[in-house]
């Protein structure tokens, strides 16, 4: 008979934005004249810049020709686009990359939870705490992350806690660990890490010989020059992290999906008998057996983003959400939470009034005052307490939320 694959049915029920929207939709059918403003989960509401579609039709057109047309692409991605890359992404801030270490992928979600495959079932892992589902759920799946106790953790799993008594600063392992997740700017505290501290990550890994999985889908955000866009501004990370980039939140590519991962040809792992392996090539071999690559049209669309117009539109796209992260973060403040976030990243961290449960107090924003957060405790156990805001919502609607919770909350 065919067995299922049990690690599976270790999984919540739902992915913790399935269980938000079921619980806005019933609201929605108890109340079908409210109006819900949602700041909870992390879409965007921003159209495409021009630039972009600009490409886009072009790239369409190019389909309806015979000498123009395009079939299957190169998995990795196309040339254009990896180029493109480097050049802005990277050579820009004095980091040397080759086209040959970037492959474009279909968001950045899919990557950080595909290339846990490329290590053994049996390393352990390290996870900042409050986290991004997916780093653990992908782990479940294959077994990786043992069983899961009364408090919300998984046994086989190292958590570093990021809270406001550290400053949101996770301390490192005091035990080797074999591969850590890193999220900056985070989600979903909306915290940074200086280059100093990243530093420490790095020297960690190379003296322990872990592999670091850095997601920098945010990194577009920054808004202060001391803060790291990429880990391989730091000495040596190139031989231990592997980094994580979207276009999802940068353009508003949530519907056209589009992302990039990089791979350093000197970033290498161990069999049991001591060889060293490149991911690099492990993670080419991987991608040409289940990946048939993203759409002509999307990278396209990306390669418009590094035009000289595209860099202003999609500047001015997220200047329009941090200044909804400025004006949440300001209301809150006035309103006496511990807010925490929203200078360097999308996302707004608040601490729940006298410590009210994640959940109940999104039960009680939904229903009293008709705004949808994200329950900090589906990111993890250092998540309860707290919620998540993001600034991704129409101008207008922010500014009607704000309002209404100073309705609520005085």
């Amino acid at each position: 008979m065919a067995l299922v694959n049990e690690h599976f049915l270790k999984l919540p029920n739902n992915y913790l934005f399935a269980d938000i929207a079921k619980k806005v939709n019933a609201f929605k059918v108890s109340h079908p004249k409210a109006d819900v403003i949602s700041l909870g989960i992390g879409d965007v509401t921003q159209p495409l810049c021009p630039a972009v579609l600009e490409a886009m039709h072009k790239a369409v057109d190019e389909m309806a020709s015979k000498d123009t047309f395009r079939g299957y692409g190169p998995e990795q991605g196309y040339q254009f686009l990896r180029e493109a890359i480097v050049k802005n992404d990277f050579v820009a801030r004095g980091i040397h990359l080759d086209p040959s270490e970037i492959f474009v992928n279909d968001g950045a979600k899919s990557d950080t939870g595909n290339f846990q495959e490329l290590v053994r079932w049996d390393n352990s892992i390290g996870v900042t705490d409050p986290i991004y589902p997916v780093y653990i759920d992908s782990n479940v799946m294959i077994g990786r992350a043992g069983e899961l106790d009364e408090d919300g953790k998984w046994s086989n799993v190292t958590y570093m806690p990021c809270t406001a008594e550290n400053g949101f600063n996770p301390e490192l392992p005091d035990k080797r660990v074999d591969v850590i997740y890193l999220c900056y700017p985070n989600n979903p505290t909306g915290t940074v890490i200086t280059r100093d501290e990243l530093r420490k990550w790095v020297n960690y890994a190379i003296k322990n010989d872990a592999l670091i999985f850095y997601d920098a889908a945010y990194e577009a955000y920054i808004q202060d020059e001391d803060i790291p866009h990429s880990i391989y501004e730091i000495k040596g990370a190139r031989k231990v992290a592997v980094e994580f980039h979207s276009f999802s939140k940068t353009a508003g590519f949530t519907g056209i999906r589009c992302g990039y991962t990089v791979v350093p040809k000197e970033l290498t792992v161990a069999t049991l008998k001591g060889e060293r392996i490149p991911l690099n090539h492990l993670w080419y071999r991987r991608q040409c057996t289940k990946f048939n690559g993203t759409s002509y049209i999307s990278q396209r669309a990306a390669e418009a983003i590094y035009t000289p117009e595209g860099k202003e539109q999609v500047k001015a796209t997220i200047d329009y959400y941090m200044n909804n992260a400025r004006t949440m973060y300001n209301t809150l403040t006035e309103l006496g939470l511990e807010v925490y976030g929203g200078r360097n990243a999308p996302y707004i961290w608040v601490k729940t009034p006298n410590d009210m449960s994640s959940w109940k107090f999104f039960e009680q924003m939904l229903y009293e005052a008709h705004v949808v957060c994200t329950p900090g405790v589906g990111f993890g156990p250092s998540g309860e307490g707290y919620i998540r805001l993001t600034a991704f919502g129409d101008a207008d609607d922010c500014k009607e939320a704000m309002e209404r919770l100073k309705k609520w909350l005085s």
